[in-house]
């Protein structure tokens, strides 16, 4: 549904406030659908059509429970795409339509602009809706429950990538070398007379060298040659699939990696559409009737629930901090070494750079970068946050410490690799068998053994021979292996 003519003018005046700010992006569509609708697109991730899964419409089931009794509903939904295409929710007062507008315009902003979704894909509503095609095209042909079965081994891994590696680049497939193939080597010899050989080519040289070449080649046969984080690419280039099923796996690790830099900036991305909401509407598009709507629905959208971390307003406040500070000039060495509070409190430049930092920030941080640079220890006490952990003594969750240190240790932990722990293959010829090796590189975290357990089940389905995880149990190292029938463990 189109928008109507009162509110079609307003999300003109609304672009139009946002491109005089500085603000940057493509050409945005907005579409106004009821609540139902707004769940399924919710449901399928933001996109108007997915692939047919059961795990969509689960989503969609908890989020129409959740709007229908009230605990929570949406706003809005705006896509990563060139054009953007956000959606207004039916129903909604006009206050609130006017405040998403300046929210969407700000994400699209960052989408364009934030270095973390430069390598995305730009027409991902195209993509999504051939891969959609795609994977119906396999049920109708294998069958559902066929299909499904691998859809959802596929989707239990999806999160075994590596954040990065779209800015490293893809490493180049490598063939794997029998381990047989390197106890037999010949070492080249000079040419000499028979009766000179021994001492042009003495036999403990020639020997050493042997050794030394069978060394060499056994590093080369090594497979990978270097671990990788990627477990889904060397799924896909050496697992034993068929046709379909390599697709399908494609599939679910392409959109896997569209939907990772929105991870990588959660807390950049809703603090920025937020700031730019908050001053769009503040100053320029409320009228004196509408301040009182507008704080009601910006203080719920700020609120933050007793021992959780809420993006929006964590990265709002992350910004406004930033931008006071560079305008006053409280940065740089001089202000680091300043140990007077009076003067501190007084600190003043002029230099009224924050509007410029910001957006600066904007474009070439994610949110492990962000939160390293600026969250400064003024900021953690003037907002009050701390660390809790559960005391057995009187059963209830308590605050562990208010200290900065630990404080932004713990936020970072968080964020790091998006949350996920950090899985690598070591070797897809473990014991020269075929048998896939793991490692869980674990920084005091040990894993969650039923969730290990089945992500060893699935990945054992794709592989299609035994898998081994390498990790730590009960403060232990253990190797955890799976046959496709029972687990073994050994320490």
């Amino acid at each position: 549904m189109r928008l109507t003519p009162e509110l079609q003018r307003e999300k003109d005046r609304i672009e139009g406030y946002a491109r005089d700010f500085g603000l940057d992006f493509y050409t945005t569509y907005f579409e106004m659908i009821p609540y139902d609708q707004l769940n399924e697109v919710a449901a399928y991730g933001g996109f108007p059509t997915r692939y047919p899964h059961w795990r969509h419409g689960m989503t969609y089931e908890g989020l129409l429970k959740q709007y229908v009794y009230g605990f929570s509903k949406i706003y809005e939904l705006v896509i990563n795409n060139d054009p953007c295409y956000a959606y207004l929710m039916e129903g909604n007062d006009f206050v609130s339509q006017k405040m998403v507008m300046a929210h969407v315009y700000g994400h699209c902003d960052f989408f364009k602009n934030n270095l973390t979704f430069s390598k995305t894909q730009r027409n991902m509503i195209d993509v999504m809706a051939n891969h959609a095609t795609r994977i119906r095209r396999y049920i109708d042909h294998y069958g559902r429950d066929k299909v499904e079965r691998f859809v959802d081994a596929c989707l239990s891994i999806e999160n075994l990538i590596d954040p990065y590696l779209p800015f490293a680049g893809e490493p180049k497939r490598e063939e794997p070398v029998k381990e047989d193939e390197t106890t037999h080597i010949d070492v080249q010899k000079i040419t000499a007379k028979d009766y000179m050989d021994r001492f042009i080519n003495p036999p403990d040289v020639m020997e050493s060298r042997r050794l030394k070449a069978i060394e060499e080649k056994k590093k080369k046969a090594r497979f990978p040659e270097k671990r990788q984080q990627d477990v889904l690419l060397f799924l896909v280039n050496y697992a034993p699939l068929r046709k379909w099923q390599r697709d399908v796996l494609t599939i679910v690790r392409d959109e896997a990696y569209y939907f990772v830099p929105q991870a990588m900036t959660k807390i950049m991305n809703e603090g920025w559409a937020s700031y730019w909401h908050s001053t769009i509407m503040t100053q320029k598009a409320l009228t004196d009737n509408e301040v009182l709507d507008f704080a009601n629905l910006h203080s719920g959208t700020m609120a933050t629930p007793p021992g959780q971390i809420n993006p929006y307003k964590l990265g709002l406040e992350l910004y406004r901090d930033i931008e006071e500070r560079w305008n006053k000039g409280r940065h740089g060495r001089e202000w680091e070494a300043c140990d007077d509070l009076e003067r501190r409190e007084r600190w003043d430049t002029g230099d009224m750079a924050g509007r410029a930092k910001v957006f600066q920030v904007r474009k070439l941080y994610d949110d492990i970068g962000f939160i390293s640079e600026f969250f400064t220890e003024d900021f953690c006490r003037r907002n009050k946050l701390f660390t809790y952990a559960f005391n057995r003594s009187t059963g209830r969750e308590e605050i562990a410490s208010r200290d900065f240190k630990v404080v932004k240790e713990k936020l970072l932990e968080s964020l790091t690799n998006v949350g996920q722990p950090f899985i690598y293959v070591e070797d897809g010829n473990f014991k020269n068998r075929g048998e896939l090796l793991l490692t869980h590189q674990d920084f005091g975290t040990e894993l969650d053994d039923r969730m290990m357990r089945d992500t060893m089940r699935n990945l054992q389905l794709v592989w299609n021979r035994p898998v081994n995880l390498e990790t730590r149990i009960n403060d232990r190292k253990a190797l955890v292996s799976y046959d496709g029938k029972e687990f073994s463990e050994t320490k």
